[in-house]
């Protein structure tokens, strides 16, 4: 890889630690291809990125970054998952985790917060952002439903007192 080539890199890391919801920093050691397509995949779905990078580079990229705290982390076989989504690339990464023991959570960044693995598994707990959405909507509908049925109960009293008025004059 040339200067060229490494600073390329190094802007592109750059770029995902500033624009990132957050960064999941992992060990990977042992996995096949097959598991990290797998984990990719899975990152994809969730509207997260896998990045494998070189240690020195992402210490370089992280340099005056908000999430500076994470370069102690960037020892060995590491891989970044990462997502603008604050929980996704946690959620993610904490399930593949639990189902591959070569896979080794070491910490994270939560923009300028960094997070050890127990920090790691408590984002991941959170509901991601379409689970806040839905549950805002259903608590935003249900007082217009409410207002709607209440709006509606008197007319349809009155509809059956008067068909019982009509019937009533019918019989007699």
């Amino acid at each position: 890889m040339d200067r060229a080539q490494k600073e390329k890199v190094v802007e592109e890391l750059g770029q995902i630690f500033e624009s990132s919801g957050v960064v999941v920093v992992s060990h990977y050691e042992g996995l096949t291809v097959a598991e990290m397509q797998d984990l990719r995949s899975q990152m994809r779905e969730a509207g997260g990125s896998v990045r494998v990078a070189k240690n020195r580079l992402a210490k370089i990229a992280l340099d005056g970054k908000p999430c500076e705290s994470i370069a102690d982390l960037m020892t060995g076989m590491t891989v970044l998952s990462y997502s603008e989504d604050p929980v996704a690339a946690a959620k993610v990464a904490q399930d593949y985790a639990k189902g591959n023991d070569k896979f080794v959570i070491l910490g994270g960044a939560m923009g300028d917060t960094a997070l050890d693995p127990a920090g790691v598994k408590a984002v991941a707990a959170m509901p991601s952002r379409e689970e806040l959405i839905a549950s805002i909507v259903g608590c935003i509908g249900a007082p217009a439903s409410n207002i709607a049925g209440a709006i509606g109960a008197p007319a349809s009293n009155i509809a059956g007192i008067l068909s019982t008025i009509e019937e009533n004059a019918e019989a007699a």
